[in-house]
């Protein structure tokens, strides 16, 4: 993400890009559920068949932080997870970096916010994504590994 005048440095990576696979779509709702390796993404409709593999990029900027499990917030997307870094950017601004276990998920936040939160490194917290936030252009078609065919064997240990 680059930003012009008083913004974070155009160095620092304020995305973040995960595979996953078309989990589901609910029609009734243009909704899609994409399955990563550390949960489930509620996205509006992907135009990708369900099994299909997918490239999700989230913006830094898009990505809030609460403290205790959010249950009554319109926010769809709530994944736990652990603060890795608390890196201090241009004032006001600090990117926080979640680990979610094998995503490392970044957060776009300000200083204010980290003091009033008592963020540090090694504190449990949930990062929260706004599904209207994964908007078009985010999920793009990927291949993903498929699992290695093995040749049939005529082993009776088979």
């Amino acid at each position: 993400m680059a930003m012009t005048g008083h913004g974070p440095s155009a160095s620092v990576v304020l995305s973040t890009t995960v595979p996953a696979r078309v989990l589901r779509h609910d029609p009734q709702y243009g909704m899609s559920t994409l399955f990563f390796a550390d949960g489930e993404l509620r996205v509006p409709v992907v135009d990708a068949p369900v099994d299909a593999g997918v490239s999700v990029t989230i913006e830094a900027r898009d990505v809030s932080i609460a403290l205790s499990r959010p249950m009554d917030v319109s926010i769809t997307n709530r994944l736990p997870g652990q603060i890795e870094e608390i890196l201090p950017l241009e004032p006001p601004y600090v990117r926080v970096t979640f680990d979610l276990g094998t995503t490392r998920l970044h957060a776009l936040v300000t200083l204010e916010s980290v003091e009033r939160l008592a963020l540090e490194k090694g504190l449990s917290a949930w990062a929260m994504i706004k599904s209207v936030a994964i908007g078009p252009g985010a999920v793009r078609p990927s291949e993903l590994p498929r699992p290695r065919h093995w040749p049939a064997s005529d082993s009776p240990d088979r």
